[in-house]
């Protein structure tokens, strides 16, 4: 009788352990493979990048699982103007050179009214001018006429008067053609546009706005904004009204931005006026406005929030008035149940004693509530 052998290699040590599984393939061998022979036909194996293991928290077993760095936090995305809208300075004369242009082109129309022989004889005397038949309106005097009156015209048209913390925005055919920022009396082409717009430092104290608090409650705040415009070709050109988009912007960061109750937390009302004025100045940049503070000056509750906190406080005064009048009411019972049978003046048994107690505690009740406004 022959004996059946189990093939085992030698490479195979002494299994250690639990057993391992019922094979499948009872003919089943295992031979060991080395790593080497898989690149043997390559002289120069690629090293094939793996993936790092990403290691979950396992269940049942306590284990923590691996803190993950926090990706780029996308920032927010402020709306662009023109980028080749930039304030830049004007070209403009000193008020000197438009009055004089003014008062040449006068004096010329004079002295065509005069070589045409159309000057009044008084102003002939007035200005002690000769005397001259005057050759009549003809096509040179009619184009005299003509200089001296354009002249005339550009010179004291173009005439403007700056002012301190004001500033003129020229425009020319819809196109911007520059800032004005100089004080005192100059000279303008009077065919360019002019818009005035206040550079002076402002502020603007706002009706109340919808907020909340860090609970979510619908609140009312009235801020206080102090800016200024610092570009005035953007502010002017860029926006429709400047003025109204950034009460928009503030109305926007109050509805980001937790604002808390006045008397609330040490140091809130100050980090609520630092983040309104971080984001509003961040939304009112590209439209050339400068925002040096947003601080909240009062809040409120919501019309909804107040009724219903103000009935609450009520419902709790209540509350705490009957609790306070019951504990009266049950010492006055007592300390008069307790003189009562301590001086001997009546003899109770249980069911007297109760029915005294109920008697007295109505009473005294009734005549609290009475009396009570």
């Amino acid at each position: 009788m022959s004996a059946t052998t189990s093939h085992t290699p030698e490479s195979e040590g002494p299994v250690e352990g639990p057993s391992r599984p019922t094979r499948l393939i009872q003919n089943e061998s295992t031979t060991e493979i080395p790593v080497h022979l898989l690149f043997r036909d390559d002289p120069h194996p690629v090293a094939v990048p793996l993936k790092p293991a990403v290691v979950a928290r396992r269940q049942g077993t306590g284990e923590q699982p691996r803190l993950r760095r926090p990706g780029p936090v996308q920032a927010r995305r402020v709306p662009e103007v023109d980028p080749l809208l930039v304030e830049r300075s004007a070209r403009v004369l000193p008020g000197a050179v438009g009055v004089l242009a003014g008062l040449g082109g006068a004096a010329g129309c004079v002295a065509t009214s005069w070589w045409a022989g159309v000057l009044p004889q008084l102003a002939v005397q007035a200005l002690r001018l000769p005397g001259h038949v005057g050759a009549g309106l003809g096509p040179a005097q009619w184009a005299a006429y003509a200089g001296a009156g354009a002249l005339g015209v550009l010179g004291f048209g173009g005439l403007a008067r700056g002012a301190t913390g004001r500033a003129w925005v020229l425009g020319l055919f819809g196109r911007y053609r520059g800032t004005v920022r100089r004080t005192g009396l100059m000279w303008v082409n009077p065919l360019l546009r002019r818009r005035r717009v206040d550079v002076r430092l402002r502020h603007w104290r706002g009706k109340p706005m919808p907020a909340a608090d860090a609970n979510g409650v619908a609140l009312r705040v009235v801020v206080l904004v102090v800016w200024r415009v610092r570009d005035t070709a953007r502010a002017v050109l860029g926006v429709e009204d400047h003025e109204s988009y950034l009460r928009e912007c503030v109305e926007a960061a109050l509805a980001r931005v937790p604002v808390d109750m006045p008397g609330g937390a040490p140091g809130a009302a100050e980090a609520a006026g630092e983040a309104l004025t971080r984001l509003v100045a961040a939304d009112t940049a590209g439209i050339g406005l400068e925002v040096f503070s947003v601080q909240p000056v009062r809040a409120e509750y919501a019309p909804e929030i107040a009724a219903a906190m103000h009935r609450r406080r009520i419902a709790a005064l209540d509350a705490q008035q009957r609790s306070s009048m019951l504990s009266s009411v049950v010492d006055s019972v007592e300390d008069t149940v307790t003189r009562l049978t301590v001086r001997g003046l009546v003899e109770l048994d249980d069911y007297e004693r109760k029915m005294l107690v109920r008697d007295l505690t109505v009473a005294f009740c009734s005549g609290r509530t009475e009396s009570a406004p």
